[in-house]
């Protein structure tokens, strides 16, 4: 028996042992479809190693329109695999698997329903259809509320190799019954010219490649992180790599080793949600609002990644493993890479009166994952610095999700983007959950803002300015909105630990402009997600309370579950295990040179040492290359310099301007 980390990915053993007990159970029915397995992570903490693991996983039988949330153990050295429990879950609530979407894609392009109306716009060959089974939660039809139900969007290609999201079959919107695969609806709002213009973007399609010269990136003495299973360690940084079905990437136990100690910092850090919400009132965009990660989930929908594509230099790359939709373990090949990248400049000053240059170039461990989500592909890029910074870049890229339109027309809520084909305004949310740990388990969050001195008396010269600093003292206080305009940021403190000066060790959060719905309040869009309505929540930490939208969000009461919900206990937040859940959001307004793929967009946090440390904790970081990067290699240049510029710095010098 392999001794497993409790944090550690679960593992394919482990799912067929737990998935093989429960299609030994009858009452899941001859069909049964499957939607995540995870480790229960807040009884595995507890656990020693190779004791076998508590899991949960869904199951539906789609014939007795039932499911269930079972609960058991994996295999450990002192026991086997076994259930515990059948838990009951609404049968329209469980997420969407790939192989169920594959499934909805056949029997709709075999329907009946659906050839006659595509005949009408003279496509035959159903063969060269995509529809893509589509979240209804929100827009579910009266008469049809007690099924689970999806609505797609129907795509066609001129051959087998074309891009079939170039070309939207604009106007139809089955409404699909999940369970018995069928079309129980069809709407036809008429007959729009399909797109004219090819949509690939395969090298040579738009003409002759450019040249780029190689440009190749080596560490002769390879990597400077070290790997021990899932545990890394990296310029005084450690951390384990997990991986779920629903979040993807997961980082535990980050921590930073000063001296002699080992200070931890997050316990746990991961994208919890993604919500797409389209701000377009066409009868084919208006249902487009999608939780990416609860309604479909991230596990599954993870890429394998490429060396010298996706990644460059000296790659470690973790393999990552799920539950299909039959009760399957998965495996993706390289789904996550870890590399070293270069960042440019670290800290630097030059002395101009001796000449002197102390120059060190900033290097940052990268941790990523991408997940296609049909048309988009999301990148989640995790970093680490030498400065002991922890930023999360997220990048955009793909194909946009467009709608046909007719000749002539204009777009009301988007752009053209090519003949016949416009791409709808619409925004992305991405909900971060930091179970947060900085100096210890017990922390608070504080909210700083700057604000001018308004007594004349303390600030005669009018330029006097204070950073006001308000603790979030419970839950009902803590749903957040950034302001820029008033450097508004956020401190995660330890109640625990001071520095030096008497201030609580901390970490600050600043959050990029992020930006805010526009949908109309009241309506689904908004009701659906209602914590996009802040940036930055906090929650005290309570095991049960694991993703920002709930549990099941597929066709779940609008608004009626998730943080909104748990925030009204209004449990006190200074001194106690914290979550905090920063909300990033991308307001895109296409531009015709996101197609027919869309170079990246990006947005991010970043999370900065703010007094954890005494003084800047990379003044140990050598120079680069000490034969070229040493204070006297410039010693003689930069004394030349001085002399023939020293009446010029002398000027300057006695006017204040250093």
């Amino acid at each position: 028996m392999t001794a497993r980390h409790w944090s550690d990915p679960i593992t394919p053993a482990e799912i067929t042992e737990v998935a093989s007990l429960v299609l030994g159970d009858g009452r899941i029915g001859e069909h049964p479809r499957f939607w995540g397995i995870a480790v229960e992570e807040s009884l595995a903490r507890a656990l020693a190693d190779g004791q076998g693991r508590p899991v949960r996983l869904v199951v539906m039988n789609p014939d007795a329109h039932a499911a269930w949330e079972v609960t058991g153990w994996t295999s450990g050295i002192d026991r086997a695999a076994s259930l515990l429990a059948w838990t009951p879950v609404d049968a329209k609530r469980p997420g969407v698997s790939s192989d169920e979407a594959r499934m909805v894609a056949q029997a709709a392009r075999n329907s009946p329903v659906l050839k006659e109306a595509l005949a009408k716009r003279g496509i035959v060959d159903t063969s060269l259809v995509w529809v893509d089974p589509e979240s209804i939660t929100g827009f579910e039809p009266e008469d049809l509320a007690d099924r689970r139900l999806s609505w797609g969007t129907v795509w066609h290609r001129e051959s087998i190799d074309d891009n079939g999201y170039a070309r939207p079959v604009a106007g139809l919107v089955p409404i699909i019954d999940l369970e018995t695969l069928e079309i129980v609806r069809l709407e036809d709002h008429g007959v729009i010219p399909m797109a004219s213009e090819t949509g690939r973007y395969a090298s040579g399609t738009w003409g002759p490649d450019r040249t780029v010269a190689p440009l190749e990136i080596t560490q002769p003495e390879g990597p400077g992180f070290t790997v021990e299973g899932h545990e890394v360690r990296w310029q005084n940084w450690s951390f384990r790599i997990g991986f779920t079905h629903r979040e993807g990437l997961v980082l535990h136990d980050v921590a930073y080793h000063d001296g002699d100690a080992v200070r931890p910092v997050l316990d746990r850090a991961a994208i919890n949600e993604m919500y797409v919400p389209y701000l377009d009132s066409d009868p084919t965009a208006y249902r487009k609002n999608f939780f990416d990660w609860g309604e479909y989930g991230a596990g599954p929908l993870t890429a394998s990644l490429e060396l010298g594509c996706d990644c460059l230099g000296e790659i470690r790359y973790f393999d990552a493993h799920y539950i299909d939709g039959f009760g399957e373990a998965r495996t993706i090949t390289n789904g996550i890479c870890m590399h070293e990248e270069d960042d440019s400049i670290l800290w630097k000053h030059v002395n101009t009166r001796t000449g002197d240059s102390e120059v060190r170039r900033q290097r940052r461990l990268v941790i990523s994952f991408f997940a296609t989500v049909a048309n988009y592909d999301y990148g989640f890029y995790w970093s680490l610095y030498q400065d002991g910074a922890i930023e999360l870049e997220v990048k955009l890229t793909g194909i946009l999700s467009v709608s046909g339109i007719a000749d002539g027309a204009e777009p009301a809520y988007g752009r053209m983007v090519a003949p016949n084909v416009q791409a709808p305004t619409h925004q992305h949310y991405f909900a971060v959950r930091l179970d947060t740990a900085v100096d210890g388990p017990l922390n608070r969050l504080v909210e700083v803002h700057a604000e001018s001195e308004e007594d004349e008396t303390l600030n005669p010269y009018g330029n006097a300015v204070r950073m006001v600093s308000t603790t979030i003292a419970s839950e009902r206080e803590a749903a957040r909105a950034n302001d820029p305009a008033r450097a508004v940021h956020w401190r995660i403190e330890s109640t625990e630990h001071t520095n030096r000066y008497g201030d609580a060790t901390s970490f600050r959060l600043v959050m990029p402009n992020t930006t805010r719905l526009f949908a109309r309040p009241g309506s689904v869009v908004e009701r659906k997600a209602p914590f996009v309505a802040k940036h930055v929540w906090a929650t005290a930490y309570d095991p049960a309370e694991r993703f920002i939208a709930g549990d099941y969000p597929n066709q779940a009461p609008l608004g009626e579950e998730g943080i909104t919900a748990w925030q009204r206990a209004d449990r006190p937040l200074d001194g106690a295990r914290l979550v905090v859940w920063p909300v990033l959001g991308v307001h895109h307004y296409v531009r015709p040179e996101d197609w027919p793929v869309m170079p990246l967009q990006r947005i991010g946090f970043r999370m900065e040492p703010d007094g954890f440390f005494d003084r800047n904790p990379a003044l140990d970081v050598p120079p680069s290359n000490p034969a070229h990067c040493s204070p006297t290699s410039h010693a003689t240049h930069g004394h030349a310099q001085h002399d023939a510029h020293a009446a010029h710095g002398h000027a300057h010098h006695e006017h204040g301007m250093h």
